[in-house]
């Protein structure tokens, strides 16, 4: 596929999207490795005492054997204060301080479209079936940036299964709250909002998909989606849309927000493929945050084994 780069209303800086400056010099999350590949319910103060006291704990939960990985986790700092959040702001250096305040309780989600049971659930009704889980998933963003992070969540499927969606529903839609008193980059006129994002059917049901409401072992950070924000690992970061306030079950393609702004630049299914450059950059490397040298972007982030054949005879360069 060529891709060619176009401008619109919406388009935006490469100065605002590319990282500002990388984090190299704080401390590496020590023997990350050592303790996060036995499964159980213990208090996350003792997990990650370095979190600090003061954020909010979540009920326990325990921590996948499956969904884990030997690398270095990235500092929870670096975690909760580099954020692409642009409801916010478009520096990522400016989200933490201005989501602050950001209200998350009472907090409800729509759950709607072509499902038998529709409605509109408080979000403890919509958590409380459901046993959270850390799992601990890599991170791509599309501005070539990565992180890993231990997520706590419970998979899509097991929502998508209690609502029971109708043999119409072919793609599951979700949209981020819309409140630009609380969210001062909704003001600016350099997306179309509220924000929209989209995932196949088969892709919400895979297990990898979670709906995440917490990060080391701590109630999800405002700068990080909270209360709810879909976590999808083998996607690059704009698809997992954050503090989301409805479902919805539909029968044909949404039209999400990126693909919106910028179609040639940013494709409905968003699959990290190192051979689709994007127009400004290339996506063959990567640099994790924390670390000095960059290095090889994996087909599908690492997930290819688990997702490869979800796109079994499609084209990926013209499904990008």
């Amino acid at each position: 596929m060529l891709l060619i780069q176009s401008r619109s209303r919406h388009h935006i800086r490469s100065s605002e999207i590319t990282e500002p400056r990388l984090y190299l010099d704080r401390r590496r999350f020590l023997g990350a490795a050592t303790g996060l590949l036995a499964a159980a319910s213990l208090p996350a103060a003792l997990l990650y005492p370095e979190v600090g006291r003061a954020a909010r704990r979540l009920p326990p939960f325990t921590r996948s054997q499956r969904y884990t990985t030997d690398e270095a986790l990235t500092d929870y700092e670096d975690i909760t204060h580099y954020n692409n959040f642009y409801e916010f702001s478009t520096d990522k250096e400016e989200v933490a301080e201005r989501a602050r305040h950001f209200r998350t309780e009472p907090w409800s989600v729509v759950i709607d479209g072509e499902v038998e049971k529709p409605g509109r659930y408080h979000l403890e009704d919509l958590l409380r079936p459901h046993a959270l889980e850390e799992r601990i998933y890599r991170l791509r963003c599309v501005e070539a940036w990565s992180m890993v992070i231990p997520w706590v969540g419970f998979p899509l499927a097991d929502l998508i299964k209690r609502f029971r969606p109708t043999s119409r529903a072919k793609y599951v839609e979700f949209t981020t709250l819309y409140d630009p008193e609380q969210m001062p980059g909704q003001r600016r006129n350099i997306l179309d909002w509220p924000y929209v994002e989209g995932l196949r059917m088969d892709e919400a049901m895979h297990p990898l998909t979670i709906l995440a409401v917490g990060l080391y072992g701590r109630v999800l950070p405002n700068q990080n989606g909270a209360p709810l924000r879909l976590v999808v690992p083998w996607k690059y970061g704009f698809k997992n849309i954050k503090s989301i306030v409805r479902i919805r079950f539909v029968e044909h393609q949404p039209v999400t927000t990126w693909m919106k702004a910028s179609p040639r630049e940013y494709g409905f299914y968003a699959n990290v493929n190192p051979e689709v450059d994007h127009p400004r950059w290339s996506q063959a490397r990567e640099r994790r945050i924390g670390e000095f040298f960059k290095r090889k972007t994996l087909m599908f982030n690492g997930y290819g084994e688990e997702v490869a054949h979800l796109y079994a005879g499609m084209d990926l360069r013209r499904f990008f």
